[in-house]
């Protein structure tokens, strides 16, 4: 399946949208991808699923740890397809860290998974985590890479989307100085424990 296939599923589900809108990152755009409203369809979470999981296929991979809260459902259906334990890191204190109990190994090969990447702040900081408990990554799968290919944070990196897509810093951003009210539909301020 291309590119297109995907980017009309994020259509007809009302996933890709247009309008004002301020990243997780913190950045602005007029393009917003909302994974959830996809992912909330079981046939097109597996579809997406699949196809990170089969790019995957022939590495050894132990555990799937995704940054919460986006990716956390994608994160899950791929490690359930490639038959492997799946966990997530959560911020606490404005710090991604693991708890409920999550574990990572010494030697143990995780993939790292998320929704969105724009400018692979957080995935960056999963692979810390990984790193520092001693695991080797594996490689990311996301759903929607939004610098086109361009943020490349380890070799073995896979994106079902992989889009040019503009964002500006906050200072710079014309839609701000047009006047445009803002959107931040991100899933970071609400979910800081």
């Amino acid at each position: 399946m291309d590119s297109q296939y995907f980017l009309d599923i994020f259509r007809q589900t009302g996933a890709l949208l247009d309008g004002h809108f301020k990243l997780t990152s913190g950045l602005h755009s007029d393009t917003y991808f909302q994974c959830a409203k996809v992912l909330q369809h079981p046939g097109h979470l597996t579809t997406i699923c699949k196809g990170i999981a089969n790019h995957f296929n022939g590495s050894k991979i132990d555990k799937v740890i995704s940054p919460a809260i986006g990716g956390i459902v994608v994160g899950t259906e791929t490690g359930r397809q490639l038959g492997v334990t799946t966990v997530f890191a959560e911020r606490k204190e404005g710090r991604m860290t693991l708890r409920r109990g999550f574990e990572i190994t010494k030697g143990e090969r995780v993939l790292v998974v998320e929704d969105v990447i724009t400018t692979g702040g957080s995935v960056a900081e999963v692979i810390e985590i990984v790193r520092e408990h001693g695991g080797e990554i594996a490689g990311v799968g996301t759903v929607v890479n939004r610098s086109n290919g361009n943020v490349r944070l380890v070799d073995n990196q896979f994106s079902i989307l992989s889009l040019e897509v503009r964002s500006y810093q906050p200072d710079e951003c014309p839609l701000c100085q047009q006047g445009i009210p803002i959107d931040a539909p991100g899933s970071r301020a609400s979910f800081q424990a």
